[in-house]
């Protein structure tokens, strides 16, 4: 079984900042991407950022500038380190990871539960 748990998501002032962390654990063999997503109600579910196991990175246009995804490969960690929050980046977000539990296996898409994240005033 894998699971991913999300935390650091809250209320923050526009502005402000805010650090996720996403930890997979499990019977995991390989990590490859790993990304970050963000949902609101009534919309579809939208990549935020993505980080290979390399370790290059891509962005959605809207958190260019603002946002860093980071990963640690040692402990199959994902960060995001989200700055300059605006209202409309208030969504919950969700971890991704595509990876493998066996040296045989193909490998699958991972979710996290999500977390809230909140920016107002």
């Amino acid at each position: 079984q894998v699971q991913l748990v999300e935390s650091g998501g809250g209320l923050v002032q526009p502005g402000g900042s805010l650090r996720l962390s996403c930890a997979a654990s499990g019977s995991i063999f390989t990590i490859y991407a790993m990304a970050w997503y963000r949902q609101t109600p009534g919309n579809q579910r939208e990549l935020v950022a993505v980080i290979t196991g390399s370790g290059s990175t891509n962005y959605a246009d809207s958190v260019k500038g603002r946002f860093t995804i980071s990963r640690d490969n040692a402990k199959n960690m994902v960060y995001l380190q989200m700055n300059s929050l605006k209202p409309e980046d208030t969504a919950v977000y969700y971890c991704n990871a595509n990876l493998k539990t066996g040296a045989t296996t193909r490998s699958y898409n991972y979710w996290g539960q999500g977390t809230q994240v909140t920016v107002s005033s």
